[in-house]
């Protein structure tokens, strides 16, 4: 059995180079960028106006004659001589010789003629060519999380297909007799089976969409040829449950009879200690424990830093940060715990329910406080390591 630091240690050297895929860039939102985006346009392209108002080619009076029009879109560009000007548009294409902007709320018409009533800059209410980028400059660099605001950025330089690293292929594989599929009548001695759809859900949290679901009985040969399957047909393997030493446990047997390599199996941790990672070929595996709360703590602690870097994002894990308990916490045992809690302001407070098979305050939880192994108690008032879950 190993400590978390170790095991968090194990992960942080698994060196994973994901390949770039090239999408369409309305389906990149939430993946990274697989290269630098090189700008090929100045943006805006032309000197574009950043008000509805009037464009005029200064002099030393305070009245212009308006000779014409641009709207957002005209390509037309007028002749400009000193005290004449355009009526312009947010948007439009400025003429080359105005050299200002004047709103139209600090102006005075009659007919074909302008008066000003405030004080005139030259430049202003001009968007400058390449003010936002310059053609050859970097829009944005690999490894960028794509947002809407990001993809509406590069839609706006012309780019329609990007390099991403593509999410990976991940295979959930549920083991237990006792489990049947919510919506069946609950017969004696089964349970309702949640943990798939809460990994499901977490991983399409996470953009991943290719995830292959399996079931598969307490039984030795058809637990093997499963997990054999699942390896070759996927990049990620999520086990739950079948990982601990019981009887009718196989999933230890048949991860090492398909020579899986072993980089840990149990933490000394509270929830979640008969946690299983290895790798077979490419395929990274993780042997979940089969209690809910203790399967989703591992996902959160260790399963996602992988997934992040198969996904070429550089963060390591959930945000963590320090936050003031607001009650005491003594600790039972020697071992590091994950405490479901929730955070408000500055403080958290730790939940009552931290058994590893209750979900209710893990429902309610936005934060898990993490208290290591020689740490026994924390007193009302102090500052904990608390993990941000996502919300």
């Amino acid at each position: 059995m190993i400590s978390v630091s170790t095991a968090l240690s194990i992960i942080s050297k698994i060196r994973y180079t994901p390949n770039p895929k090239t999408v369409l860039l309305k389906d990149a939102n939430g993946l990274n960028l697989g290269e630098d985006i090189i700008s090929q346009i100045h943006m805006p392209p032309f000197r574009q106006s950043a008000m509805d108002g009037y464009a005029l080619l200064l002099h030393d009076k305070n009245s212009y004659q308006i000779i014409g029009e641009v709207k957002a879109g005209d390509s037309q560009n007028y002749l400009l001589k000193p005290g004449q000007g355009v009526r312009i548009f947010t948007g439009a294409r400025v003429p080359d010789d105005a050299n200002t902007v004047v709103i139209q709320e600090r102006v005075n018409r009659s007919e074909n003629t302008i008066t000003i009533d405030s004080e005139i800059h030259p430049n202003q209410n001009i968007r400058a060519i390449g003010e936002q980028i310059k053609e050859g400059d970097t829009a944005l660099i690999k490894g960028t999380k794509l947002t809407p605001a990001g993809i509406g950025f590069l839609a706006g330089l012309g780019v329609t297909k990007v390099a991403v690293y593509a999410p990976p292929n991940v295979a959930i594989i549920t083991t237990g007799n006792e489990l049947i599929t919510p919506g069946e009548k609950l017969k004696e001695g089964k349970i309702y089976e949640s943990n798939s759809i809460q990994l499901e859900t977490v991983l399409e949290q996470l953009h991943i969409k290719e995830i292959n679901k399996y079931v598969v009985q307490d039984e030795y040969e058809s637990t093997k040829e499963t997990i054999r399957q699942a390896i070759n047909d996927n990049d990620l393997v999520l086990i739950s449950g079948g990982i601990s030493v019981g009887d009718y446990d196989f999933v230890k047997e048949a991860l090492s009879e398909l020579h899986t390599e072993e980089l840990f199996y149990k933490i000394k941790q509270k929830p979640g200690k008969p946690l299983f990672f290895g790798i077979n070929n490419k395929t990274m595996i993780f042997a979940l424990p089969g209690n809910p709360a203790s399967s989703l703590t591992c996902f959160y602690i260790y399963v996602l830093p992988i997934i992040q870097k198969m996904m070429g994002i550089n963060a390591i894990g959930l945000n963590r940060t320090t936050k003031i308990i607001t009650k005491d916490f003594v600790k039972k045992g020697d071992r590091a715990q994950f405490l479901k809690a929730k955070v408000s302001g500055e403080t958290v407070e730790i939940l009552e329910g931290q058994s590893s098979a209750m979900l209710y305050t893990y429902a309610i939880a936005n934060a898990l406080v993490y208290v290591p192994e020689h740490i026994d108690n924390i007193e009302k008032g102090k500052s904990a390591e608390t993990i941000l879950l996502p919300i």
